[in-house]
């Protein structure tokens, strides 16, 4: 969901949201603003904009092919990382000594 939040004046700000994007799609959109003389959250919102249009006509309600088959290694490696469950830690952080050579 779109968090809200507030100005200093307390006058609510325009609902936000955050993405996480590859860095090959961050560059293109970087590209596409520059282009066109906007901002890259001003463009990502244009284009949003535009595909919601898009899906709501109908347009893109086909199945898309799956992503999983293009994904660069980096991604893959990424993806297994992030869907592993984290272990709590047991006891307090050990103390680590350093020895100066002599």
């Amino acid at each position: 969901m779109a968090t809200r939040q507030n100005s200093s004046s307390g006058k609510p700000k325009s609902p936000r949201i955050q993405v996480v994007l590859p860095e090959e799609l961050c560059l293109r959109l970087t590209a596409l603003a520059e282009d066109e003389s906007r901002t890259v959250s001003n463009m990502a919102k244009v284009l949003i904009q535009q595909g919601v249009q898009r899906y709501e006509q109908g347009g893109d309600r086909q199945v898309a092919p799956r992503a999983d088959a293009h994904q660069s290694s980096t991604e893959q490696l990424r993806n297994a990382l992030e869907s592993k469950q984290t272990g709590r830690l047991r006891g307090a952080p050990r103390r680590v000594r350093l020895h100066r050579p002599n």
